[in-house]
C-alpha cells in the first residue's frame, strides 16, 4: 500500500502545487525546485509522476483547459436562442474566471504547450473537438440567417476578447468587473457577432 500524505498522492500534490505556483509566478519564473518544495514531494516522488518542469505544465495545462471547454459547452447547449447562448457564455467566462481565478489566470496568461511539447498534442486535439462542438450549436444560428459565418480564430476573438482584456484587468488588481460590465460585454459580443438585420 502506498504512503498517500494528507489523502493525496504525490502526483495531486504536484499539480496543486504547480497550479499555486504557476499562477502566482508565471511558469517561466518558476523552478523544479519551488515546484518541489510547493508540492512537498522527494526528487525521486517528482520523477515518478513527471519528467520536467514541462510536463506538469503541459499536463495542468490540458486538465484546467478540459475543465474549461467542458463548462463551456454545457453552457452553450443550454440556449436554443442565438444571442442568449452567445451572451451566456460572455456571462460564464467571467463567472468561471472569479470562481477558478488561479486556473483562468494560467489560461489567460499563459500560452498552450506546443504540439511538439508535453501535453501539446492532447491540447491541440481538445481545441479541434471543442470547436467542432461549438460549431455544430453554431451552424443552425448561421443558416437561419441569426449568426456570422465567422473562422472559428475570429468568432473567438470578438466573442470573448473583450471578456479576457477585462480577466487580465481583474487579475491585475487593476479593476473588478461589476455585474453591468459583464451584462455589456455580452451585448457587445452579439453586436459583434450577430448578422446585419438582427436586433
Amino acid at each position: 500500500m502506498k504512503s498517500v500524505k494528507n489523502g493525496r498522492d504525490g502526483r495531486t500534490r504536484i499539480i496543486e502545487g504547480a497550479l499555486r505556483r504557476f499562477s502566482q509566478d508565471g511558469v517561466s519564473a518558476t523552478t523544479l525546485a519551488s515546484l518541489r518544495e510547493e508540492s512537498g514531494v522527494s526528487v525521486g516522488s517528482f520523477y515518478h509522476h513527471f519528467a520536467s518542469k514541462e510536463h506538469v505544465y503541459g499536463v495542468l495545462y490540458a486538465e484546467i483547459l478540459d475543465a474549461y471547454q467542458q463548462a463551456f459547452l454545457a453552457e452553450l447547449v443550454g440556449h436554443d436562442d442565438a444571442r442568449a447562448g452567445v451572451e451566456a457564455v460572455v456571462a460564464f467566462h467571467m463567472r468561471w474566471a472569479g470562481e477558478h481565478p488561479e486556473r483562468a489566470r494560467i489560461l489567460v496568461s499563459e500560452r498552450p504547450p506546443r504540439k511538439h511539447e508535453p501535453g501539446g498534442a492532447e491540447v491541440a486535439e481538445a481545441r479541434r473537438a471543442f470547436f467542432r462542438q461549438v460549431s455544430d450549436w453554431w451552424k443552425p444560428h448561421m443558416k437561419n440567417g441569426l449568426l456570422q459565418p465567422v473562422h472559428a480564430t475570429m468568432c473567438y476573438v470578438l466573442w470573448l476578447g473583450p471578456a479576457q482584456e477585462m480577466c487580465r484587468l481583474w487579475f491585475a488588481g487593476a479593476h473588478t468587473p461589476t455585474e453591468e460590465e459583464i451584462k455589456g460585454l455580452g451585448e457587445a459580443a452579439w453586436q459583434s457577432l450577430r448578422q446585419r438585420g438582427e436586433q
